[in-house]
């Protein structure tokens, strides 16, 4: 099967709370969701109507069958999802204090088993024959996914629409430098990035949108997007330069936006769109989902998307 998407990294399942700006000790009922980056956006570019797959690893565990259950249910294929035994599935809480604050906390203990993705159980034809095939850089972050990741580089052999999500979680990594060095070595393998302004200066070293999207050309990416918050999106390419303005929405929670930009992203791209359109229709996405609760559940249709871009612009 070729698919249109195929995302690697992260899964878990997401326990957020029911009520809005209480803190976790005073918090009574959660609602379970699934949830992890690169899953998301797995979810989000099937929402899009998108063929999409995800390669991670779950525990052996309850979670891991509701995190398959709901892959299926969502139109993501599980057949590259794997159980290891031993490590619990990860379990993540947030708090919600709208507009923008946030917390969250990974209980990805004593490891996550979406770091246990193995080179030699890459897919490799799949990851060479997808349409898009999208990581993040929290895989960089430990042995063996790390090495995983550079042999689905490999077979990809840096094939157009290769996606770098520059998902920097400092809870994940012993030092900003260390990130830094794992991203600028796979740069070279990748032909998209994309990435907030914290991420670009753990990627480049700058905080600046402009020079650092240059920076991410430089280092051998074709497209560079750079999310800054409510400054909007810059997107460039060797001959293109894109600005999208943000757009004013009532923020419920802002965890999942990224995903759900990320997903409608994909779906811009493999569209073949100008990029102006493609980033307007991505930071379209990404607003819907701050205005709700959840992340993967949370990821809005195409028509959604359209009818929110026709009601902003009206």
């Amino acid at each position: 099967m070729r698919y249109d998407v195929l995302t690697m990294g992260r899964v878990g399942v997401d326990l957020y709370p029911l009520q809005a700006g209480v803190g976790l000790a005073d918090v009574e009922t959660f609602g379970k969701f699934l949830g992890g980056s690169a899953t998301n956006v797995a979810v989000a570019a099937a929402r899009h109507g998108r063929r999409s797959a995800v390669i991670t690893r779950t525990g052996a565990d309850p979670f891991g069958q509701y995190v398959h259950r709901a892959l299926r249910e969502f139109g993501v294929d599980d057949v590259f999802v794997t159980a290891v035994p031993g490590l619990p599935t990860p379990v993540t809480f947030c708090e919600v204090f709208p507009p923008d604050h946030f917390p969250i906390w990974f209980y990805r203990y004593p490891k996550a088993p979406d770091l246990e993705i193995r080179p030699e159980e890459i897919p490799a034809a799949q990851v060479r024959e997808t349409r898009l095939f999208w990581a993040t850089v929290t895989g960089l972050s430990a042995e063996p996914s790390r090495a995983a990741h550079f042999a689905a580089w490999q077979a990809r052999g840096r094939a157009p629409l290769t996606v770098l999500d520059l998902d920097y979680r400092p809870v994940f990594w012993t030092s900003r430098e260390h990130a830094r060095e794992q991203v600028q070595a796979a740069l070279g393998h990748v032909t998209v990035a994309v990435g907030n302004l914290d991420e670009c200066l753990t990627a480049v070293g700058t905080t600046d949108a402009r020079a650092a999207a240059a920076a991410l050309l430089a280092a051998g990416v074709e497209l560079a997007v750079v999310k800054r918050g409510p400054d909007g999106v810059y997107a460039r390419t060797k001959d293109t330069e894109v600005e999208v303005p943000p757009i004013k929405v009532d923020v419920l929670n802002g965890l999942g936006a990224g995903d759900g930009f990320g997903g409608a992203l994909c779906h811009g791209l493999l569209a073949g769109w100008p990029l102006e359109r493609v980033i307007r229709f991505a930071n379209a996405a990404g607003a819907i989902v701050t205005t709700r609760l959840e992340c993967s559940s949370a990821m809005p249709t195409t028509a959604e998307v359209d009818e929110f871009l026709r009601a902003s612009d009206g």
